[in-house]
């Protein structure tokens, strides 16, 4: 993917936030009027790889996949499943009691295989909320679970 094209609009209005946004296929990013060159920087390389990692996601039917995965391995289906922004180290996450499952949308640009499995340990989540005996034979029930394991494990490091 080529890079997003960037504006950045300086605002005296804004104290401490930074909000960023698609228009017209560029991304406009508006920043405190008070930022160094250096903050500028810094938040228009993260705003852009955020929008970026948004875009590349776009293509996955996540709630597709999830009861694709669930028929296959014999796990539960979940109430709702979403890209999430916001688990910086976690990959994904199950909330029991109402059936929702949050994946970190930074496994879009991972491998489907990588992200399959992460969508496997949280559909059995759904039948095991800890991570004893019975839930790792669950999630080992997806062939490649050793595999994404390790690759979770060097992604996680190298981070």
């Amino acid at each position: 993917m080529s890079e997003l094209p960037v504006d950045v609009v300086r605002s005296a209005r804004r104290i401490k936030t930074v909000q960023a946004r698609l228009v017209d296929g560029r991304l406009r990013v508006m920043v405190p009027a008070g930022f160094s060159e250096e903050e500028e920087a810094r938040w228009v390389a993260e705003m852009r790889r955020r929008m970026e990692r948004k875009i590349s996601s776009a293509h996955v039917d996540l709630r597709a996949r999830a009861e694709q995965l669930a028929t296959r391995h014999g796990l539960p289906r979940p109430a709702a499943i979403t890209w999430s922004d916001r688990q910086g180290k976690r990959w994904g996450s199950c909330s029991h009691s109402n059936r929702t499952i949050r994946i970190s949308r930074r496994l879009a640009d991972m491998p489907a295989w990588v992200l399959d499995f992460v969508i496997v340990h949280e559909l059995a989540h759904l039948r095991v909320p800890d991570h004893g005996p019975e839930f790792t034979a669950l999630v080992n029930r997806y062939h490649r679970a050793e595999r994404a394991r390790g690759y979770l494990i060097a992604k996680a490091e190298g981070a």
